[in-house]
Parts: C-alpha cells; sequence; structure tokens
C-alpha cells in the first residue's frame, strides 16, 4: 500500500517531574531532509535523535520539535549564599564611608556574577532521555499512521485514473483499424473523382502503396500495448510495501509519452478525443505521484 508524504504527529508525557511535548510535520520533498529544534539541555542528542528519523522515514521534509517545561522546584537557580555575602561585606565597608545615605538593594546583588547558578540539568536529562526517546517513537508513529491513511485515498485516486486511461486506451484501439478503411475508402472516392472528370488513369498498384504506406505511419498496435504494459505495472508498484514514489513518477512519464505519439500518429478525430481523456488522467497522475513517499 502506498503512503503519503505529508503527515503529522504528537505525542506527551511527564517524567520526573518534566513535561514532554513532540511534535512532527511531514511535507513533500523529493529527498530526506531532517530538522531537529530541541531545547538547549538536549543539544547533544540531536544527532542521535536524527539518526532515527532517517531509520524510520525515507522521504520527505521532516521537522520535529520537543518542548519542556520543568517544575518550579526544579527550574530555580541556586543562590551562592557564600558569594552573596562577600558583596554584602563589602558594600557595608562602603556605607560605613558613605554615610546614611547608601543603601543596599538585594535584587541588584541577586544579579551579580556568581550569587545565582543555573539548575544542574545533567542529572535532569540521563532521568528523563528515555521517556523523551518513547516519545519521539510515538509521534513516528502517529506520523506513519497519518501516511498510511493519506496513502490509501492517494492510491484510489492513482487506481481509478489509470482506469480512466484504460478506458480511453479501448476506445483507441477499438477504432484503430477503422482508421485505415476510412483513409482507403475516401482516397479510393477522390480517385474516381479524378477520373470520371479529368480522364485520368491511376495505377492500382500505386493506389495500394499509398494505402499501405498510410496504413504503416498511422499504425498504434505497438503503443498501445506498451501503454497497457504500463498500466499492469503501475498497478503492480501501487501494491508495493516499499517507497515507490519515484518508480510511478518515472511509469507516469512513460503513460503520457505513449498518449502523445498516439495522438501524432493516429490521424483521427475520435482517437484524438480518446487521447485527451487520457492525458488529463495520465496528468492526474503525475501530480498524484508528487505526494507518494
Amino acid at each position: 500500500m502506498l503512503q503519503s508524504m505529508t503527515g503529522f504527529g504528537a505525542a506527551q508525557g511527564r517524567c520526573d517531574g518534566v513535561e514532554y511535548s513532540v511534535e512532527m510535520r511531514a511535507v513533500n520533498h523529493r529527498y530526506l531532509k531532517v530538522s531537529v529544534k530541541l531545547p538547549e539541555i538536549w543539544s547533544s542528542a540531536e544527532a542521535d535523535i536524527e539518526n532515527l528519523l532517517r531509520s524510520k522515514l525515507h522521504r520527505g521534509s521532516i521537522g520535529l520539535s520537543v518542548r519542556m517545561r520543568i517544575s518550579d522546584e526544579q527550574a530555580a537557580y541556586t543562590v551562592n549564599t557564600e558569594a552573596l555575602k562577600k558583596y554584602i561585606d563589602q558594600l557595608k565597608g562602603l556605607k560605613s564611608d558613605a554615610g546614611e545615605n547608601l543603601s543596599i538593594d538585594l535584587a541588584v546583588l541577586l544579579n551579580m556574577p556568581g550569587v545565582c547558578n543555573p539548575p544542574q540539568m545533567d542529572d535532569l536529562r540521563e532521568r528523563t532521555c528515555g521517556e523523551l526517546m518513547d516519545l519521539i517513537n510515538q509521534a513516528i508513529d502517529h506520523l506513519l499512521e497519518m501516511r498510511a491513511r493519506e496513502g490509501q485515498a492517494v492510491q484510489d485516486d492513482l487506481l481509478a485514473q489509470c482506469d480512466q486511461v484504460e478506458s480511453s486506451l479501448g476506445v483507441v484501439g477499438a477504432r484503430s483499424p477503422q482508421v485505415t478503411e476510412d483513409y482507403h475508402k475516401r482516397l479510393c472516392e477522390r480517385v474516381e473523382g479524378l477520373i470520371g472528370t479529368a480522364r485520368i488513369d491511376i495505377d492500382r498498384d500505386y493506389l495500394a502503396r499509398e494505402v499501405a504506406v498510410f496504413a504503416d505511419r498511422c499504425d498504434i498496435n505497438e503503443e498501445i500495448s506498451r501503454q497497457n504494459g504500463h498500466l499492469r505495472q503501475f498497478r503492480e508498484t501501487c501494491s508495493s510495501d516499499q517507497p515507490v514514489g519515484r518508480k510511478l513518477d518515472f511509469i507516469a512519464q512513460e503513460m503520457l509519452r505513449e498518449a502523445n505519439t498516439i495522438a501524432s500518429k493516429a490521424n483521427d478525430s475520435e482517437i484524438a478525443r480518446a487521447v485527451v481523456d487520457m492525458k488529463t488522467a495520465v496528468d492526474r497522475i503525475k501530480e498524484q505521484v508528487q505526494n507518494v513517499l
């Protein structure tokens, strides 16, 4: 079954007081392009997360973002009381010289270098690493599920367009033998008219050769056979479990090539109308396979 390249997946969880939110988005891209946005404390794990994505996702532009919210007690900065006391002692010495006009603002002191230290996140990262990777795997699974659902809809449409191409090809195949007969009939009528009015004698063998040349030039049996082969290969490829988007795109190009050749060789208005319907369906196929993984 086909898979679409577009999709969305998300997962949320909480571990050791840390709330994680993972979101993934995938859109069309010729190759695999991965973009990862992580909190600063997880920057060292970016390569491992990217490798995980590349092992499970084969094509498309993939964007993953991770957000985290730490509980208040774990997010609190630590006050270096020794450094704070040192600052206060120094200010007290200045106060004795400046008199009572000098005031000490504690808020300003807390912003001084070395007074407030950020929380240590190494232990927190190690404790919650497994939980985060599980959430990322869950988001990938949700993304793949959405890709599969959309892929089924795309496959149904592609097979319906193949049926339209086959139907138009049937009209072409049924009409093709009649084209030569109609040309022979018209040519004979014109020749009879010329003979009757201008009394011109035309070699019947020459007439037969002219019809044979026209029949050979307008013969589209080979193109019809190849088009049927492309349709058969396209349907078989749609049933594959492997990424087949590029292969389907190539087959669609060949289908369009055969339709153009039939149109140029047929020299018949009814066949031309059937080819227009065929090319319309093939254009729809070419557009849709751009969404296929």
